[in-house]
């Protein structure tokens, strides 16, 4: 699948082989931003867990179960995060969207942008009823970004996520058609 979507200053897009250098150069700048929230950085992140990921991708979305786009700078093409839907619930229609920001590409309104795209993606084209986007509750980030969408923070979940073993409360945020 082949899908581009396109930002402002950026543009979403699947994964390709040749992304595995960008990917794994942006996961190790970011570690101290990122890894308190997202298990799979971690400090001995290694380009084979970027090629795996990448090379994984594509089935994961022909099957519909899981969605990856890249983040990348329209004028230069630069890999700036990555953005997904997954945890697709086909009974109910709904779905988790994650993302994430490499450390400097922060503070530019990329993840709001690329989150909402996401999200429109998740109901035009996915046929999604609802879009979840769960935070821990310190990670204020992240919260804050699903605020800028436009979601809905609905209430904190007790032990919601498990990140290393640890359970964390999180926010839970939603989003439906109507709000985009």
């Amino acid at each position: 699948m082949e899908v581009q979507l396109s930002g402002d200053y950026f543009l979403l897009r699947p994964f390709h082989d040749d992304d595995v250098s960008s990917l794994y150069e942006a996961v190790r700048e970011s570690l101290a931003e990122v890894s308190p929230w997202l298990s799979w950085c971690h400090q001995d992140y290694s380009i084979d867990e970027s090629r795996q990921f990448i090379s994984s991708r594509a089935q994961a979305a022909d099957s519909g179960e899981w969605y990856s786009f890249g983040i990348f700078e329209k004028d230069t093409g630069t890999f700036v995060g990555g953005v997904g839907l997954n945890f697709i619930n086909r009974v109910h229609q709904l779905g988790n969207l994650g993302y994430w920001v490499r450390t400097t590409a922060a503070g530019r309104g990329i993840a709001t942008q690329a989150a909402r795209l996401m999200a429109r993606f998740a109901f035009e084209q996915v046929g999604l009823h609802r879009v979840e986007i769960v935070a821990a509750v310190p990670n204020i980030a992240s919260q804050r970004v699903a605020e800028k969408t436009g979601a809905l923070r609905e209430g904190v979940l007790r032990n919601r996520l498990l990140i290393r073993g640890v359970s964390h409360d999180a926010v839970m945020f939603s989003l439906i058609p109507k709000d985009l």
